[in-house]
Formats: C-alpha cells, sequence, structure tokens
C-alpha cells in the first residue's frame, strides 16, 4: 500500500458491518448503517432470474452498458422530474459510492480545491485525497434550513474550486432541498469553472412531496451531474447498481476512467435495474410511505421526550444531540453498553457532528418502537438540555 492510500483513516462503516458488536444486557439493535430492510421487489426478483439463464448475460458485455438500460433511466427522468437526457449524458455505475469517492480523482488536478457538506457522507473526503486535491468546508447551518450559503464562502477558496458535492435529501441530517435552491446552485457556479456533483441517493425520501432533481434547473447540464442509486429507493443495496446523469464532460470522465477500470456492468444486474425503472410507479411510493410513516414515528417519540432529533424531512437517517457530558463517540458507547443500541457518532461526518449521532430509521418498526422505549429509559439525561 502506497503512503497516500495509507494515510486516509478507514472507512467508519467498514467496522460498523463487521459482523456480531458486544453489547449491553439487551439484543442488539443495530441503527448505524442504513441498509434497506426490506427484500427487493418481486419484478425485479423475477428480472434478474430470468436474465442469468441468458447466454448474453454469461459473457463479458458492453463495457458502457446496455442500450436498454439506457434508455430506461432516459425514460424514468423524463416522468420523474420531466428532464430530457441523451445517451451521452448517461454513465452507468457499479454502486455510487465508488463514483462519488472516485470522481475527485477522473475531474480535478491537484492542488485544486473541492467544496464537501459539513457534516455530510464521510467517503467524499477520501477521494478528494487521494486525487490530492485539497478538501474546502461547505457549512451545513440549522439557522440556513442545512443549506450552504454561499455569499459566505471564502473568495480565494471559490477561484481555485473545481467541484462542489451536494446531498439533499441529507446523509446525515434528513434535510431536504426545493427547487428555488438548486436554481441558486447553478446560477452561482455555471460558468466559474466549478462542477456540482449531486449524490441523490435517497430521491424517493422526501416526505413533503417529490424531492426535485438538480437537473431540472435552468443550465444544469452546463455545470453539474446528479449521482442516482438503486440501492435505498429498490430495496437493492446488495445489486451494486446506479448511475450519472448531466454534464456531458463529466459524464464522459466517469465513461473514460470506467474503460479502464471495468469491463461493463453484469448483464443481469442491468436487467434487474431495467425492471426496478420501468416498476417505479409501484416500488417507490411504497417505499417513500414506509419511511414517511417511521421518521413521524421516531421524531414525534424523542421529541414529546425532550430528545433534541432533527426533523426528518427525507432520508432515512435520524440526526440526534448528545446529552451534556458527551460527545458522539462516548455517547455511542454508552447507549451500546446501557441499551443494546448500536449508533454512528457524528464525527466521522465532519467537525459540525461531533456532539451528534446518526441513527437509521431501516430495521422493521417492531425494532424502532423498542427503540423509543429504550430511549424512554434514558431521557432524563438530557433534562437540562434545550433543543439544538
Amino acid at each position: 500500500m502506497n503512503k497516500l492510500l495509507s494515510s486516509i483513516p478507514d472507512s467508519y462503516f467498514k467496522t460498523a458491518m463487521a459482523g456480531e458488536v458486544p453489547s449491553g444486557p439487551l439484543p442488539l439493535i443495530n441503527l448505524a448503517v442504513g441498509i434497506p430492510d426490506a427484500e427487493t421487489p418481486e419484478p425485479i426478483l423475477k428480472r434478474a432470474a430470468e436474465a442469468l439463464y441468458q447466454p448474453e448475460n454469461q459473457r463479458y458485455g458492453q463495457f458502457r452498458g446496455k442500450q436498454s438500460f439506457k434508455d430506461a433511466i432516459i425514460d424514468f427522468y423524463k416522468h420523474e422530474y420531466d428532464v430530457e437526457l441523451d445517451e451521452d449524458n448517461i454513465a452507468l455505475l457499479y454502486g455510487t459510492k465508488s463514483a462519488l469517492v472516485q470522481f475527485p480523482m477522473m475531474f480535478i488536478e491537484p492542488g485544486e480545491g473541492v467544496y464537501l457538506p459539513n457534516p455530510g457522507y464521510p467517503d467524499y473526503a477520501a477521494g478528494v485525497e487521494l486525487a490530492k486535491g485539497v478538501i474546502y468546508d461547505l457549512p451545513l447551518l440549522a439557522e440556513n434550513e442545512y443549506l450552504p450559503d454561499y455569499d459566505a464562502l471564502d473568495d480565494q477558496e471559490k477561484a481555485n474550486a473545481r467541484l462542489l458535492y451536494l446531498n439533499y435529501p441529507s446523509n446525515p441530517l434528513g434535510a431536504v432541498a426545493d427547487r428555488a435552491f438548486f436554481d441558486r446552485t447553478i446560477a452561482q457556479f455555471k460558468g466559474t469553472g466549478t462542477c456540482v456533483v449531486h449524490d441523490f441517493a435517497y430521491a424517493p425520501f422526501s416526505f413533503d412531496g417529490k424531492h426535485p432533481s438538480i437537473l431540472q434547473s435552468e443550465g444544469s447540464l452546463d455545470c453539474a451531474i446528479e449521482i442516482y442509486s438503486l440501492s435505498k429507493g429498490f430495496n437493492m443495496s446488495g445489486f451494486r447498481s446506479g448511475f450519472a446523469v448531466g454534464n456531458k464532460e463529466m459524464i464522459r470522465a466517469i465513461n473514460t476512467y470506467q474503460d479502464h477500470t471495468q469491463t461493463g456492468m453484469w448483464g443481469v444486474v442491468q436487467e434487474a435495474s431495467i425492471a426496478a425503472l420501468q416498476h417505479a410507479e409501484d416500488i417507490l411510493p411504497v417505499q417513500k410511505d414506509t419511511f414517511s410513516t417511521r421518521s413521524r414515528l421516531v421524531t414525534g417519540a424523542l421529541l414529546d421526550m425532550g430528545i433534541p432529533i432533527n426533523p426528518i424531512k427525507g432520508g432515512i437517517f435520524g440526526w440526534i444531540h448528545v446529552p451534556e457530558g458527551f460527545d458522539g463517540e462516548t455517547f455511542k458507547a454508552y447507549l451500546l453498553h446501557e441499551c443494546s443500541i448500536l449508533v454512528t457518532p457524528g464525527i466521522p461526518f465532519g467537525s459540525r457532528g461531533k456532539y451528534y449521532i446518526r441513527i437509521s430509521l431501516a430495521v422493521d418498526d417492531a425494532e424502532l418502537r423498542e427503540v423509543i422505549e429504550r430511549f424512554r429509559a434514558i431521557q432524563n439525561l438530557w433534562k437540562n438540555d434545550i433543543l439544538h
């Protein structure tokens, strides 16, 4: 392992998914990882099973994927967001995490800056470091509804920035963005040399109406791409399928990189993905309703106890300020030892996460009700706190 790679801290989620975790006196409830808990819908499994026996899917496929998958993406974005795409606006992804981490290596030069949301998904930073780029802080503050204030950014950093990452609905904050915000974003960065990467992993999980795509904003195809995952909305996390759509130069960088590092997505996965997109009208509302109900259940109960959880407007996570006397790491240990609940401390998500924990709603309803009861037993820890 070279010095650059060895200098990057281990991914937190490798540890969180590492199997058995020593816990307290009760059966362990794992709220640390957002893996959807339902089975993959039947139409997707049926298409995958049929595709397994097709000879074309037992050999190397086309490097940049089946035309039928790209056509399904074009139809999906037109139907869902009224966005017109063509083939040059699309790159198929073998799981979206790889593209989010690798994209700075494809696109920036050493020393160029990348704005990363704080709090935000931890593994974005690894890609910037591997690209020998410079991480610029993009503060997400409650007083701004967890949307960045572009006017507050440093002028020198803006001049050197090549990329800006966004993620709405937000992991870990549960915040959402509206069309007006995306319009402002495109107006701010179009023509500046700074391009936008919108991580749209939680697209279906916006609980007050459909979440906008950044590609709906005028001029977005000049400077932005959107990374869409099938893992969460379609219960397909094991399939490792998604796609990037948007600016042709940015898409070309992804496709060129994958030409040299991949030999094409397995045809079975592509066929399963086509089925998912073709049945989106049936599948996505079920997922949205499930997690909307869970978010209301958890936030309502915890706020009634005086436990300061952010309103979950979208996504599948809750963001909780820890009691006085703890930080996220020590409170994670406390919950594991005393309540047999495994959570994620906030510090991997950036400096603004030090005094927070993240909980996942991707467990069944019975377990969530049990989590509420276990929090009820320790609610007095927050008795001297005010809501943050």
